[in-house]
């Protein structure tokens, strides 16, 4: 099924938003914050949940590795299709980034035992225990669990996250992959989890689906900082997911708009360019980074790309899309006025996160 029949322009962006209930299913509060933020858009992917109790990586983040969870995830569906546009279930595992706290015996999973570095909002470093071949198998019979629950819960699809340096960029990375079986060492074996994950999910999608039902996979095609890989390698991932007939690729960039590949000697162009360029209309190609007004998405779109996800503004414009098909951005504001906070129906949690990370969101009394 070809995604631009799917959507409009707009995307809603896949935003965690630390807000669900103490026992990981959606709050009261997340379907109200979603509620309010999708007319308009073309497409709404969820934040995202993780496909197995080791696998959480934010607090409050709502849970898709079991069958108790299903409820929550026809309460979410019902919200993010409630604009009248399709809804993509995010689905993902923190790998080294998983909290320890939350998980069984707290003990972190990774491709190998390699120290994750800083990790946003925990105060220490995590040491993950090297998964086991039979443990990758069940992770990657995780996903497809959690993609069945997905087109039980009435979603329309599901997004592999594959960015942002969780569980599947662990085991593409040459830093923090040192495997020698056939996980780890060349591409080909480092790119195997990522691909036998979405075959699992095509398989399932094959079986249980009963409707157009779409795939797609986030990437983040450089990695930073350790930049043990880049473009070259994306480029191999690209091509394998094109030929496993993916449904779109979803970049997430730091700039849609202005940001260039680490290698300068690569290209001059953005990258948004280059990827699309790479991807030469094979398939649909989504990319979010940074954009908050019309006119960065209107740039964006001169790039070529198919659609353009916006985040963060929609946090602080819930009817951006509106605003911006009428011709109203002088009303699109980057600053968060707390006297608004219950009319645009922001969860408490989230705005405590707000606090934490300086500058992520502008608020102002």
């Amino acid at each position: 099924m070809g995604l631009r029949k799917f959507v409009r322009l707009f995307v809603a962006s896949p935003m965690t938003t630390w807000s669900s209930n103490e026992d990981f299913t959606i709050s009261d509060e997340e379907v109200e914050y979603y509620k309010k933020r999708v007319k308009g858009v073309g497409l709404v992917i969820t934040g995202c949940t993780h496909v197995t109790a080791n696998g959480i990586g934010f607090t409050h983040e709502f849970a898709g590795y079991d069958d108790t969870f299903l409820p929550s995830l026809k309460k979410l569906a019902d919200a993010a299709k409630s604009g009248g546009a399709p809804a993509i279930l995010q689905m993902f595992h923190a790998g080294n980034k998983a909290i320890p706290g939350l998980i069984p015996d707290g003990e972190v999973v990774s491709s190998s035992t390699v120290s994750s570095g800083p990790i946003v909002l925990l105060e220490n470093e995590n040491f993950p225990k090297e998964l086991s071949e039979n443990e990758i198998l069940e992770i990657i019979k995780a996903f497809g669990e959690t993609t069945k629950r997905a087109i039980e819960a009435g979603f329309d699809g599901v997004e592999i996250h594959g960015a942002h340096g969780f569980l599947l960029q662990n085991f593409i990375s040459p830093f923090f992959n040192n495997r020698n079986d056939k996980w780890g060492g060349s591409l080909e074996n480092r790119l195997r989890f990522s691909l036998e994950i979405l075959r699992e999910v095509k398989k399932i999608v094959s079986k249980y689906a009963d409707r157009p039902f779409l795939i797609g996979y986030r990437i983040s095609p450089e990695e930073f900082p350790q930049q043990t890989y880049g473009l070259p390698d994306t480029f191999v991932l690209m091509d394998k997911l094109i030929e496993e007939k993916i449904d779109y690729l979803h970049f997430s960039l730091l700039d849609a708009v202005n940001q260039k590949p680490i290698d300068s000697a690569f290209s001059k162009e953005p990258i948004s360019v280059v990827l699309n360029n790479y991807v030469n209309s094979r398939v649909p190609v989504l990319v979010a980074g940074g954009v908050t007004t019309p006119a960065m998405a209107n740039q964006v779109v001169d790039y070529g790309v198919s659609m353009v996800a916006i985040g963060r503004t929609l946090i602080v414009n819930p009817d951006w899309v509106e605003l911006t098909q009428n011709g109203e951005e002088d009303k699109i504001t980057s600053i968060l006025k707390l006297a608004t906070v219950q009319e645009k129906k922001i969860p408490l949690k989230l705005m405590a996160i707000f606090e934490k990370i300086e500058g992520w969101v502008q608020v102002e009394a």
